[in-house]
Parts: C-alpha cells; sequence; structure tokens
C-alpha cells in the first residue's frame, strides 16, 4: 500500500485521523501501572551480571562531597569538583564500575545515537578522538573509565552500593548518608546524579513468572547464555526460538543481530518506532578537526544550538538530529518566535506530515512483504516517540526466520504461558524470552521516594513537595535541603544530548560548592528566590497539551495521560539556560549562600 502524500488541508485531515485511530489502538485504561519495578520477586532481572560486590568493611567517615551516581552525571560532577580543588570526593554507584547507563547496557549493536564527537564529554581535556561518527557502547564506556582515572575519582569510589537515606544533621550541618552495605558516612555536600535512565522496566503481563524458559532484560544482557559479545556472534541461540519484547531504541539495535543468530525471532511489537538512515562510519582527527584546540566544545555548542533552533551558519555535525531539528516538539522556544500558535501548528503539521511520509516510503522500499511492511509503518507525528536509527533493522525483516508480531489490537502481549506467549488466538512456544522494555525516563530514588531525603527539622523532600509543588532554584537547590545538589532535567533544561546538558550541570555544581567553601557557607535559596525561579519557568512555558493530546502513548506523553501538570521546565531551551546560569554564577551567587551556624553572632 503506497503511502500517501499530506500536502492539501483535506488530505491533512484525512492523516489527523489516521493518527487517532492509531493511537486509540494502543491506548491502554492502566496507564503507567502497565509496567512493573525490577524488585522483590522479579529482582533477578535488575541483578548485576557483570560484577560480583566484594567483602568490605562499612564506612563510618567524612567527605566533602558524596556524588551518588558513577553514570555520566556523577563523573561529570566529579571532574568538575576536582577541578575546583575539591579533594573528598566520593562516588556512590549500583554498578560495579562507572559508565551508568553504560555500564548497564551492553546488549548486542548498542550504540549512541548522539554523534560521538559530540556526545563523549572532556574531549578536549583526555584528548582523546573517537574511532566511529557513532559510538559503539563498549568504547562510550571504557571512555568512562578514562575520565574518572584522569580525575582520580577511583579513590574514594563505593561500587555495588546504592544509597538507601540521606540525613542532613542539624547540629554538624552535614549530611549523613547511608547505603545498603552498612555505611554511614558523613558529607559536607550530596550531589545527586541518579540520573533518568536508571530503573529498568518490564511489563505487567499475566503470567510473566510462570515463564520456565530463559528470559532476562536487555539492560542485564545474559551472554552466558546467548554466547557472543556486544558485536554479536550468540552461537548460544543457534537452536533457539527467541521472541524479543519491545521495539524501542533498544529493539532497534538488537533486533539484526538476534535474528542473525537465532534459530527463529518473533519481535512483539506495539508501536513501531521511526527507524531514519544510521550511516555510521570510521572517523579521523581530520574529519572533525580535532587538531584545533577547544574543537570538541566548538562542535558540540554549535549541535546545541542547531538542535535547539537557534541560528548558525554551519552544521558541523550534519546529522539526521540536526536535519530533522525543526521538527523536535521539545524544541519549540524557536518557533514561538514565528507567530501565534495556529500559524506554527499549521506550519508543523505540513512539515512533519513530509518528514512522516519519508520514513513509511522508507520502509516500503526496504522490507518485501506487504503485509509486515505495513504493520512497520509509525502513523503519529515525528517528536511523540524518540527517533531511532539503523540501517539494519528493517532488513532483518526480510529473513525467513524473524516474524513479527504486531500487538496493537490487543494492546500488548496479552499472557505469557509456561512455555511461551499469547496474541490473540495465537500461542507462541518460546525458548528465550528478552524484555527490551527500557527504563522509567526521569525517575531516580530522590524523585521516586525510594531514596528518602530528610532535610532541615526531618521534613522529607518529597512529602514537602506533595503539599506545595516541587519547588527548586534552576533545579539544583531546595529551601530546606541545605547543601544538597541535584541534577537531571527537573525544573531546568534538556537536550536531545543530554551528556552537555550533564556537563553544564556539573560545573554549576561544581561552582556552589567552590562558593561556599570560599565563604564558609551553606548552598540553600529561600522561599522567595524558590519562588521568582518558579515564576519564569511558569511565565511562557509553551501549551503542549494539544501536541501529546495526540500522540500514540510512550514515555513523552505517560502512556497517553499527557505531561505532568505545572511547569517543570525552563521555557526557552537549553541555550539561553546554560546563558542564564553562566550569568547567575558571575552576578547573583550570593543569594543563595547562608551563613553557618559557627558565622552566625
Amino acid at each position: 500500500m503506497t503511502t500517501p502524500h499530506a500536502t492539501t488541508p483535506h488530505e491533512l485531515a484525512v492523516l489527523r485521523q489516521r493518527y487517532r485511530l492509531e493511537r486509540e489502538r494502543r491506548v491502554r485504561p492502566d496507564g503507567m501501572a502497565q509496567y512493573r519495578d525490577t524488585e522483590a520477586e522479579f529482582g533477578y532481572y535488575a541483578a548485576d551480571p557483570y560484577t560480583a560486590p566484594t567483602e568490605r568493611a562499612a564506612l563510618r567517615d567524612t567527605v566533602d562531597v558524596a556524588v551518588i551516581g558513577g553514570g555520566f552525571g556523577g563523573i561529570l560532577a566529579g571532574a568538575r569538583l576536582r577541578q575546583q580543588g575539591v579533594k573528598g570526593v566520593r562516588i556512590v554507584e549500583r554498578g560495579g564500575d562507572f559508565g551508568g547507563t553504560w555500564y548497564w547496557n551492553r546488549y548486542p549493536g548498542i550504540h549512541c545515537d548522539i554523534e560521538s564527537h559530540v556526545y563523549l564529554p572532556l574531549l578536549d581535556e583526555t584528548g582523546y578522538v573517537p574511532d566511529w561518527k557513532y559510538s559503539p557502547g563498549e568504547e562510550i564506556r571504557h571512555y568512562a573509565v578514562r575520565i574518572a582515572r584522569k580525575f582520580d575519582l577511583y579513590a574514594d569510589a563505593l561500587f555495588s552500593t546504592g544509597v538507601t537515606s540521606l540525613t542532613w544533621d542539624e547540629t554538624a550541618e552535614v549530611w549523613i548518608v547511608a547505603t545498603d552495605r552498612g555505611d554511614t558516612f558523613r558529607a559536607t555536600y550530596v550531589v545527586n546524579a541518579t540520573g533518568t535512565l536508571t530503573e529498568p522496566k518490564l511489563p505487567s503481563i499475566p503470567g510473566i513468572e510462570n515463564f520456565r524458559g530463559h528470559t532476562f532484560h536487555t539492560s542485564r544482557w545474559d551472554y552466558a547464555y546467548t554466547g557472543g559479545t556486544p558485536e554479536g556472534g550468540m552461537t548460544g541461540l543457534a537452536n533457539k526460538r527467541v521472541g524479543i519484547v519491545g521495539t524501542g531504541a533498544t529493539g532497534i539495535q538488537v533486533v539484526p543481530h538476534l535474528a542473525r543468530d537465532a534459530a527463529h525471532l518473533y519481535v512483539f511489537q506495539r508501536t513501531p518506532s521511526t527507524v531514519d538512515i544510521r550511516a555510521n562510519r570510521r572517523t579521523t582527527a581530520r574529519d572533525v578537526g580535532a587538531d584545533r584546540e577547544g574543537w570538541a566544545r566548538k562542535r558540540r555548542e554549535n549541535y546545541l544550538r542547531i538542535v535547539s533552533g537557534e541560528p548558525e551558519e554551519q552544521d558541523l555535525v550534519a546529522d539526521q538530529w540536526t536535519a530533522s531539528a525543526g521538527l523536535l516538539e521539545k524544541l519549540l522556544p524557536s518557533f514561538r518566535r514565528q507567530g501565534d500558535r495556529k500559524t506554527f501548528e499549521v506550519a508543523y503539521e505540513a512539515a512533519d506530515a513530509a518528514k512522516m511520509n519519508e520514513l513509511r516510503t522508507r520502509v516500503e522500499r526496504t522490507v518485501t512483504d506487504p503485509e509486515t511492511a505495513e504493520k512497520l509503518k509509525p502513523w503519529y507525528r515525528y517528536a511523540c516517540k524518540r527517533p531511532t536509527f539503523s540501517d539494519l533493522y528493517y532488513p532483518a525483516f526480510n529473513r525467513d526466520n524473524v516474524t513479527l508480531v504486531d500487538t496493537a489490537d490487543t494492546h500488548g502481549i496479552e499472557r505469557i504461558t509456561e512455555n511461551g506467549v499469547v496474541v490473540g488466538d495465537t500461542v507462541l512456544e518460546l525458548d528465550c524470552l528478552i524484555f527490551a522494555t527500557g527504563f522509567f525516563v526521569g525517575a531516580s530514588g530522590v524523585h521516586t521516594g525510594k531514596l528518602p531525603v530528610h532535610g532541615r527539622g526531618g521534613g522529607q523532600l518529597l512529602h514537602s513537595w506533595a503539599e506545595q509543588g516541587p519547588r527548586t532554584l534552576h533545579g539544583f537547590t531546595s529551601n530546606g535541603f541545605p547543601n544538597l545538589i541535584q541534577m537531571g532535567s527537573f525544573q531546568n533544561a534538556s537536550s536531545v544530548n543530554f551528556t552537555h546538558v550533564l556537563d553544564e550541570q556539573a560545573t554549576h555544581a561544581a561552582a556552589l560548592v567552590a562558593a561556599a567553601e570560599a565563604k564558609g557557607a551553606l548552598i540553600e535559596p529561600s522561599r522567595e528566590t524558590e519562588d521568582a525561579w518558579i515564576a519564569v519557568i511558569a511565565e511562557d512555558a509553551p501549551d503542549h497539551a494539544w501536541f501529546h493530546a495526540e500522540c500514540t502513548p510512550g514515555y513523552y506523553n505517560r502512556e497517553g495521560r499527557g505531561r505532568p501538570n505545572g511547569p517543570t521546565a525552563f521555557p526557552y531551551g537549553a541555550v539561553a539556560f546554560h546563558q542564564l546560569l553562566a550569568r547567575w554564577r558571575e552576578e547573583s551567587i550570593g543569594e543563595v549562600l547562608q551563613s553557618r551556624a559557627d558565622a552566625r553572632p
């Protein structure tokens, strides 16, 4: 079936109707409840298959800064603190080493979907030049270790350790940090860098606990069972019937390798992703201008400006992200300058229809079976789901040993038996079932309540926010919780290149600590300062309700429930936010520095 080109008002109206119908096929009444944590009886899905915890004595010591999380957020916080002269930095990480998402995710085919020369931070400082335009996961993981070694972050690090509580000691004016290894140590400052991709999620499919075949989550890939490496070669699957649940960014990369190595592969899809051209290739230092001082910073600033809709004379990266920057709904600050919302919607809809038609046509031209091709076509607006990129995914469905199982009409897999999966009237027997269902995006211990934070007077952070709404200054600090600095994407600004955002946040966090140390002060905004910031992020917040109400369900719109109420982000984009932070550090940082008890009269 040829994909229609939607150009006239009538054709666009027909396309909108198709999008609504496809959305309704997939919206579930249970919303986010369709997923479950990897805890209790399902805890083995989140166990560390790479590093066995080593025995050690519980710690009762004191450090200057405790950093929670050893992914790029924590590593960058540690590096920037070191540059500010802070010696006592302790990073606490659940995994067995540094890397965060890149420590856990080692599935076959894993690569970054942002160009490595802008994604990998501190390239200027480390003198490293990536080998590929889009780095494989192992290169990224090893690079994270490289940064940690350069900045001596292993010295006091605690691995295979989770923080269980943070408690402010009013008398000593320090944080008491408790862990699941029996530690109770003190830290003058705490930087929470637990990230946005930390908690694996499983679908709440009836009978999931009954499956007697082999099963695991892609973030804990079981090479002992499959054989092979992240490059493939999974000889253990040669005689196995394998099912994979999920066709997001992870599934797109894993499927081609499973298709090649498994006896038969069943791909369970609820909503197809957009899959654009990857065109990965080896690169040289000359290709990216690495012979010039500050080359990496210039490149990533250029990239951020383009994907944020800011004017740039030259596109240094020139990938599918920059080519499609005008369609990324999160980057609306540039579009709002062009006129009223209705004018924007009309222009956006036409451009979006053209892009999506291009992507649906790509399916038709690649997948030989018309019925399979039709099921793989994405029917929603481009920015409804995170775009993916692959030159291998669609060809995998031309293999005789690959079956696409579309579950839209059954709202997902109906149930799991001891021997396989049930979809509609069909029972598919499997030897192995793999969940490529991702993470609870944006969830961290502090925001979910799994990490209790008790501040002044014993008040708990989440309880305080439940009563009066989330309150921060710039997304980093909160009144009543001195010397606690949070990194992430809440009440600040984000971008598709999140490591760039994290580095800016790490620079800001380190500057706060340095300023407090220089003044012998505590870091704590006043209620009035919080009020002023909340007013800023609310004053021109774009109305995205119209957009998300029409989107297919996914983590962008809380499975079809829309975005959370209230302002959650700086409305003018990451470029403007980083400029605002730099000015504030230069002119106004003193407004959050409160006198310590021993300095008060």
